[in-house]
Formats: structure tokens, C-alpha cells, sequence
């Protein structure tokens, strides 16, 4: 009394590898074939029927299935901290590369909107990438500027009517692309208010194009 017994298993191993009783014989002793088939039917409901049959054969070529695209959701790029409202920017691609121009705002698709302005250097309202943007410190007040509501829509052409005529075909490609009145109409306007408040100074430094000479180090440089 007081002390631990060790309780034997009633399938003792007679040697090394071989018991006592079976396994059958173990289930049976156990009692738990009692309870074999009990909530069978539930087990069954929760599982799902496969619909149709496996082929037997795989198709000799790839389904194609569509990949998941992020292309539908406009994730706009954040705007760097030395772009603000009025800051010259120097372009360093496209048609007018080495141009200072103005920046205005950024637009739903991370986009920045940038004129000249036209009267001054010839650079109308356009967007550009910030990733192809050098920013100056120098800005120019946009106080009283009002800056007209443009998106990207603004910038989509028109699309053409198709023509099956050959003729027709290379008379409209031999057209060149024609502005519209309503970007003149909001240039005209933006410049004119612009170049009121730019000095004399400022329109030669915005007219004047960069460029880099021999020993010219840009890292080196503060625009």
C-alpha cells in the first residue's frame, strides 16, 4: 500500500517483435467496433459529389487559363517631396528633352501635368513620368493661378472611323494630328496668366534648354 503499481498491458509482448494479441483480436478486446457506422450518414452529406467523370486522357495541347492582372487597378506612383505646386522641372526624355518647365499638379494616374509655358519655350500642356523629371529648388508662385480641370481623358485622341477604301486609308494617315480648340482655348488662357507673374529673369531661365559641357559633373551639380 502507498506504493505505485505498474499496471500491465494486456497485450504483453512475448519477444522482440511478436505480441501476445493480434490486432483483430486487440480491436475486438477494446470494444470499439461498438461504435462503427454511427454518424455515417452525416459524414456522408458533408461530402461533395464530383461533377462528371475524369477523362481518361489529357488534352493534347495547354488549356489556356487567365492569369491574374493588375493591370485594372491604378495604383498612382507617390509624388517625391522636392515636386510641389510651381516647381521648374527639367525633362530628360521625349520631343522636348532639356526643356524647364512648370509643374502644376499630378493627376489620378500619378502623372505629372507640366506646361512651359508655351509662349515662353514652346512646351504646351502635356504629361510627363516623374521618373524621367530632374527637380530644380527654384518655383514659381502659382498664386491666383487657376489651372483648368484637366484629367487624363483630356489627353486621349479621337479614334478614326474605319474605312475599307485604300484611298480613304492613306488620305487619313497622310493627315497630321490637329489640336483641338478647347487645348488652345486652355493654353492661351494658362499662359497668359502664367507669364504675368514670371520676371524677366525667369523667362530667359525657363527658355534657356539644359545641357551639360566637358568636366560637368551632374552629381556634383544643385539645380
Amino acid at each position: 500500500r502507498g506504493q505505485n503499481t505498474m499496471t500491465r498491458s494486456r497485450n504483453c509482448e512475448l519477444v522482440r517483435g511478436v505480441n501476445a494479441l493480434s490486432h483483430n483480436e486487440t480491436v475486438k478486446r477494446s470494444g470499439r467496433w461498438r461504435f462503427r457506422g454511427r454518424g455515417g450518414e452525416r459524414k456522408a452529406a458533408g461530402v461533395k459529389k464530383s461533377v462528371g467523370k475524369t477523362p481518361r486522357f489529357y488534352p493534347a495541347d495547354d488549356v489556356r487559363r487567365p492569369l491574374r492582372s493588375n493591370k485594372t487597378k491604378q495604383r498612382p506612383c507617390k509624388l517625391r517631396a522636392s515636386i510641389t505646386p510651381g516647381t521648374v522641372l527639367i525633362l530628360l526624355s521625349g520631343r522636348f528633352r532639356g526643356k524647364r518647365v512648370v509643374f502644376l499638379k499630378q493627376l489620378s494616374s500619378g502623372t505629372l501635368l507640366v506646361t512651359g509655358p508655351y509662349r515662353v519655350n514652346g512646351v504646351p500642356l502635356k504629361r510627363v513620368n516623374q521618373a524621367y523629371v530632374l527637380a530644380t529648388s527654384h518655383r514659381v508662385n502659382l498664386t491666383g493661378v487657376a489651372v483648368p480641370n484637366i484629367d487624363d481623358d483630356y489627353f486621349k485622341r479621337e479614334k478614326a472611323a474605319k474605312s475599307s477604301d485604300e484611298e480613304a486609308f492613306f488620305a487619313q494617315s497622310a493627315q497630321a494630328s490637329r489640336c483641338s480648340d478647347q487645348r488652345k482655348n486652355d493654353q492661351a488662357a494658362l499662359d497668359t496668366q502664367l507669364v504675368a507673374l514670371l520676371s524677366q529673369q525667369e523667362r530667359a531661365y525657363l527658355g534657356a534648354r539644359f545641357s551639360l559641357s566637358k568636366g560637368q559633373r551632374p552629381h556634383e551639380m544643385r539645380f
